[in-house]
């Protein structure tokens, strides 16, 4: 049997202390997944309409042609729902990270400008919202290179992390790092502290990001705000708990179709003022969590991982 490329291992029972800015017991991360208008569509060339994460997923089956109520509320999501989620954390005056799909920001130039204008931060979300494990290397390599110069453009900053749409490819990471000028990815779900993986001999940062802690469950078993809101709460306290001595990172990932809708985002809302709250709470950006990873735990040459 071949060894495995796998580590199940990670930091085990003892994680380092992060050393949080004002020793903070958590830095939590809120992520604006920016998708709507970079889906597969007939538009597009894929010769069918995206449905994930929508009312729309899985009702319509093998329709012929376009999914004009798909189509909808994917709109829904850059028409009203961004503005929605915006103003929640303008008026709060929070921080946030958007994931941005180049093509998407480059269709509503207003989003974009807005983004711009914030203080927030751009991780790439890939050209498209596509499969990257469906492209070729050659393709791939592409797909990061648009990413790049589209976001730059639209957005006033390079993006400086990554995260793919589904998963990345075998390839993703060795381009990320080919291709240069990015901090950190965000492929991986296996922990809840940043760690060092070697790409090419180089040492490169990965900050993990959550499926769980995510208005995705919207689409599974969570049918309204009160749900939501007590899961994510529920993570947040005991993260905040379990900080008191190992202190801890969360991420919490947002769809402007999902939790823009009024009914959600009122558990957005309630979250934001639970979190806010708490002392000893770092809500920071991305970049600022992977900046200051590197600068407290900068990778060590004889270390492992």
């Amino acid at each position: 049997m071949n060894p495995s490329t796998r580590d199940f291992v990670g930091y085990g029972a003892n994680p380092p202390d992060p050393k949080w800015p004002q020793s903070a017991r958590l830095a939590i991360n809120f992520v604006l997944n920016y998708e709507e208008g970079s889906e597969p569509s007939v538009d597009d060339g894929e010769g069918f309409t995206e449905t994930w994460f929508t009312e729309s997923n899985g009702l319509n089956t093998g329709i012929r042609g376009r999914d004009l109520a798909a189509e909808g509320l994917f709109e829904y999501g850059s028409r009203v729902g961004f503005w929605r989620i915006m103003r929640l954390f303008r008026e709060r005056r929070l921080p946030a990270t958007v994931f941005a799909c180049a093509l998407a920001l480059e269709r509503n130039p207003e989003a974009a400008l807005a983004i711009r204008e914030s203080d927030f931060d751009v991780c790439s979300h890939g050209w498209r919202w596509i499969k990257h494990y469906l492209l070729s290397e050659e393709e791939e390599r592409e797909h990061i290179r648009k990413a790049v110069e589209s976001l730059t453009r639209t957005t006033g900053q390079r993006p400086q992390g990554w995260y793919c749409r589904y998963a990345p490819s075998e390839n993703t990471r060795r381009l990320l790092v080919e291709e240069g000028g990015f901090v950190y990815d965000s492929d991986y779900y296996g922990d809840e502290l940043p760690c060092w993986k070697i790409v090419q001999g180089r040492a490169h940062l990965v900050v993990p990001y959550s499926l769980t802690n995510n208005d995705g469950q919207y689409g599974g078993s969570i049918a309204n705000s009160d749900q939501w809101f007590a899961f994510v709460r529920d993570a947040f306290d005991m993260l905040y708990r379990e900080g008191a001595t190992h202190p801890k990172m969360m991420s919490v990932g947002l769809h402007m179709r999902l939790i823009g809708h009024p009914a959600r985002a009122v558990a957005l809302e309630r979250f934001l003022d639970h979190v806010m709250k708490h002392p000893d709470v770092w809500i920071a950006k991305r970049i600022d969590i992977a900046n200051h990873w590197i600068a407290t735990h900068p990778h060590v040459e004889t270390a492992t991982r």
